[in-house]
């Protein structure tokens, strides 16, 4: 009988060194302590690459990887489950995307073995020389394990002494035995911990985490980012060519910036508030404008947000013209002779509410809610994300392992028909992997929130932000929602008969729940 090698238990202080570890591909339960089995990376391609057994502390700097097998682990329990009882409804589009993870050889095993119970364990053990020894008690296999800087990894050896074992037949059927008993709880509650820790580190008020459904946690591979990522391919418009107002002062009106629209640079795009136009001569140089298309600069605008004071004391909400409207919403900027406190910055300033990321209950995946009233026309925050070509945006759907892609994909098409700009030269918002707490926002036929076009540089028309209001009074603890077809009013009483081959099952459960999301 081969020699073993054991890797020592306890509190070690040593780490995996994650940037070598290729998967986890099984656990167990061993003198109470939780232990996953690595598979090490290699440089060539073999059957048998070096695979050991680490317990958590070992594996704290992986816990991304840990996260990957065990949500693969709860799915093939899950298919292995449904063999034995009725199916359960597949997960929601609001669920993390498959293509984040590594494949797992765990599934296949975990079917073989509810399906199989009495394979024989010689088919499985056919490659390796431990045969007369279990398995499940050694603790390295094809390898030794090295130790650099304080990280421990595995490389392959061609020893005699060590075990070896070909990575077709791992998980063996007492691997896949022993997984299905143990329990992960321990490395659910250091992933939980782990990614309230980020959360902690996100500009802005606090967002909080809330699971009272089950022991999962957001994927730790999303990344937070303050603004968005710029990838190859998109440009923006140079920095240099941004103009901002220059007529207006920090010192306007009641000392909050901008005040006067008539002078305001910032607001030439910006749509031309009619009711204030009284002057008849202005009234006839207005409609000259607008027949022959040019600029509304001059002519008073309609400011985009209330004022500190005003009536409704909702300063900084839409006003009503915007809140009911698609009219893209322009803001001042850093060239800007307004001040850095001027009140059309509003979106810039960034989140000013708490918000909570939690787990549904309705098979709707993650939800986000706020931790405090919205009212009306209220910030929420941006959608951000990696800003691709379309051509990317292509090539990631096509390689996607499933629909849920297109959840986070963003057209950046706001500008698009007026500018003449071509369908494939329209850049597009990934936040799947990275972007902040509005990925989590589910769809609603009937939303309380709406999504806006915020320019900072009235120049650039290919790249600006997506930014998130309620679209009415939001109560404390309710679900935040926007409708993912972005549909206008005249649009939501517009049925179809049968779904065609992209509709996904709509969750959303509003009255006026079209049914199927169309993609």
């Amino acid at each position: 009988m081969p020699s073993m090698v054991v890797i020592p238990t306890g509190r070690s202080t040593r780490r995996v060194a994650p940037e070598r570890v290729h998967s986890i591909i099984c656990n167990r339960l061993k003198d109470g302590e939780e232990q996953y089995l690595v598979r090490w990376s290699t440089n060539t391609a073999t059957s048998k690459p070096p695979i050991s057994w680490h317990g958590l502390n070992e594996l704290s700097r992986c816990l991304e990887i840990v996260q990957d097998y065990i949500d693969t682990r709860e799915r093939s329990l899950n298919v292995a489950s449904s063999l034995l009882h009725p199916p359960r409804k597949r997960k929601t589009p609001d669920s993390e995307s498959e293509n984040e993870r590594r494949p797992s050889p765990i599934g296949r095993h975990f079917d073989r073995s509810s399906q199989t119970p009495s394979l024989s364990r010689s088919s499985s053990m056919a490659s390796t020389t431990a045969s007369t020894t279990s398995l499940t008690s050694i603790d390295i296999y094809n390898g030794v394990l090295e130790t650099k800087d304080g990280f421990v990894f595995a490389i392959k050896t061609s020893r005699p002494d060590i075990p070896k074992i070909n990575i077709k037949n791992v998980p063996t059927p007492d691997m896949a035995n022993a997984a299905r008993r143990a329990t992960t709880k321990n490395a659910d509650v250091l992933i939980r911990a782990a990614y309230i820790r980020r959360l902690e580190r996100v500009p802005g008020k606090k967002i909080h985490l809330m699971n009272l459904a089950d022991s999962s946690t957001p994927s730790l591979r999303f990344r937070y980012i303050t603004d968005c990522l710029l990838r190859d391919g998109v440009h923006k418009v140079e920095t240099g060519a941004q103009v901002g107002c220059q007529k207006c002062s920090p010192r306007m009106g009641r000392d909050i910036g901008c005040e006067y629209t008539r002078k305001c640079d910032c607001l030439e795009y910006a749509a031309v508030d009619e009711s204030r136009i009284t002057d008849p001569e202005e009234k006839a140089a207005y409609q000259l404008v607008l027949k022959e298309k040019g600029s509304t600069i001059g002519f008073p605008k309609k400011f985009p947000y209330f004022a500190e004071g005003t009536k409704v004391q909702r300063s900084g909400c839409l006003v009503p013209f915007y809140l009911h409207s698609r009219r893209p919403i322009y803001e001042c900027n850093d060239k800007c002779n307004c001040g850095p406190y001027c009140r059309n910055k509003n979106v810039q300033f960034g989140r000013t509410v708490e918000l909570e990321i939690f787990k549904t209950t309705n098979r709707r995946g993650w939800g986000l809610r706020c931790k405090q009233t919205l009212y009306a026309g209220q910030f929420i925050d941006t959608y951000r994300g990696e800003i691709i070509t379309d051509a990317e945006a292509t090539r990631r759907e096509e390689s996607a392992t499933s629909r849920t892609k297109a959840s986070y994909l963003y057209s950046l098409d706001k500008f698009a028909e007026s500018e003449e700009i071509k369908p494939h030269d329209v850049y597009v918002v990934d936040g799947e992997f990275m972007g902040g707490p509005t990925k989590f926002m589910n769809h609603s036929c009937d939303p309380n929130c709406r999504q806006y076009t915020v320019s900072y540089n009235k120049a650039d028309c290919r790249v600006y932000d997506i930014a998130f209001f309620a679209c009415r009074d939001i109560q404390k603890g309710e679900e935040l929602t926007f409708d993912y077809l972005d549909k206008d009013e005249e649009d939501e009483d517009e049925e179809k008969d049968e779904p065609n081959e992209d509709a996904v099952p709509c969750l959303c459960g509003a009255k006026k729940c079209r049914k199927w999301l169309w993609t």
